[in-house]
């Protein structure tokens, strides 16, 4: 199997090193800056599950022949990221995004055609390190996907085979992927509002008065969000994640507050404007959604005016 990756930050660089791994034939489409550093050093990744440290292919500019596309950017880089792939869509390709939020599918489809398009979501904590390495924070090392119309296709059933060599990978092939999907931004969702207002992790925000309390209301009304638009989660779900929302002594944190606190650009709109808009739909109790998305967009004022 042919994939190309769009990127080789720290989401698309450390799956596609595990498809690599695997045997795959993998490439990255990165900018030339990426592309000689990665010449000069190669792809490293630090991970409990083991390290990789080697040379890969690289594209700065798109070829056509592949059987798979990563998505693997940011929501705000959606346009120019198909920009880049374009070229090597070919007429079976299958395009994986694994962004944050859903609003990307709808994008997706209306640009390349639904049958060119996969769901998919990844569970991941890594960070790209000022020198360029990957760095794996902890034991989540999920990625899902499947068919929009929830068939199991061969193409999706060869990805499956791909990835179930990869060392540190957890890959699943599943026929209700669009409900995977609304899971992912119900906890997603929880740990950006949650962080972003708090400013802090999940464990300083459950050792503070009322910080445990906060986190659930704020779960509980995600997964009526999710319910109301015709995905309800599945058995288990609200006890799993109660207790990742309880544990004092949780390092957890929303990417979006590490670009907060990094001074990067956020998926303000992607996520949490996604979610408020979602929740004045459902009916549900929406003062924490807007105030989360509030706090994000004064951000970008901030950030915009150089503060």
């Amino acid at each position: 199997m042919r994939i190309l990756v769009l990127g080789a930050g720290a989401l698309g660089g450390y799956f596609g090193a595990r498809l690599i791994e695997a045997g795959a034939e993998v490439a990255f489409l990165v900018r030339p800056a990426r592309a000689s550093l990665l010449a000069d050093q190669g792809l490293r990744i630090d991970s409990p599950f083991g390290a990789f440290h080697r040379p890969v292919t690289t594209l700065t500019a798109a070829t056509p022949g592949w059987d798979v596309i990563l998505l693997a950017c940011k929501a705000y880089d959606l346009e120019a990221a198909m920009a880049a792939i374009r070229p090597a869509v070919g007429a079976d390709t299958a395009i994986l995004p694994v962004l944050n939020g859903l609003a990307h599918i709808e994008t997706l489809t209306e640009i390349v055609g639904a049958p060119h398009v996969l769901g998919g979501l990844a569970k991941i904590q890594a960070t790209l390190t000022p020198e360029g390495a990957i760095r794996h924070l902890n034991d989540w090392r999920y990625i899902t996907f499947g068919e929009l119309d929830g068939t199991l296709s061969p193409r999706v059933l060869a990805l499956r085979d791909a990835f179930a060599a990869a060392p540190g990978v957890v890959a699943e092939a599943v026929p209700d992927v669009m409900a995977r999907l609304w899971e992912k931004l119900t906890h997603l969702g929880t740990s950006a509002m949650a962080t972003v207002l708090m400013r802090a992790n999940v464990g300083e925000i459950a050792r503070s008065p009322g910080g445990v309390a906060l986190m659930a209301r704020i779960l509980e009304r995600n997964i009526a969000i999710a319910a109301h638009h015709g995905h309800p989660v599945r058995p288990g779900f609200l006890a799993e994640y109660t207790q990742v929302f309880s544990d004092p002594a949780s390092q957890y944190a929303a990417s979006m507050l590490r670009d907060i606190e990094g001074g990067n650009r956020i998926e303000a709109d992607h996520i949490l404007g996604f979610l408020f808009d979602a929740a004045r739909r459902a009916g549900v109790p929406d003062e924490l959604h807007e105030a989360a998305f509030i706090h994000a967009k004064a951000y970008e004022q901030r950030r915009a005016a150089g503060r």
